[in-house]
């Protein structure tokens, strides 16, 4: 079965198509473009962290740190370089979706 990807995301955010670009062109990177992307929209405040917000099987790849609030809004991300953005760091995210897509390894 393959692994569930989605962008979650609140339409007062504009940044969300350029997310979904970039986590596209990483998958695809990583030899998983044929991989679905599930647009969710969020429209309730409930323990939304920001948009936009990928998941992986329902993991967040990049979580945010503790205690950082929740709501309808557009969410900062950190770059390796210490910049603040709208999208997660390209390097940053190509690395967490290796490891979360990475095949099980089998134990001998």
């Amino acid at each position: 079965m393959p692994p569930r990807i989605e962008l979650l995301y609140w339409d007062g955010c504009p940044s969300h198509p350029r997310a979904l670009a970039e986590l596209r062109d990483a998958l695809a990177e990583l030899g998983h473009g044929d991989l679905d992307v599930e647009l969710t929209e969020i429209a309730t405040e409930r323990g939304f962290i920001g948009s936009p917000t990928l998941r992986v099987d329902g993991v967040d790849p990049l979580p945010p740190p503790a205690g950082e609030p929740t709501g309808l809004g557009c969410r900062v991300y950190r770059r390796r370089d210490g910049r603040h953005s709208p999208t997660p760091d390209p390097a940053e995210l190509r690395d967490a979706l290796r490891r979360l897509l990475a095949p099980p390894t089998e134990e001998v």
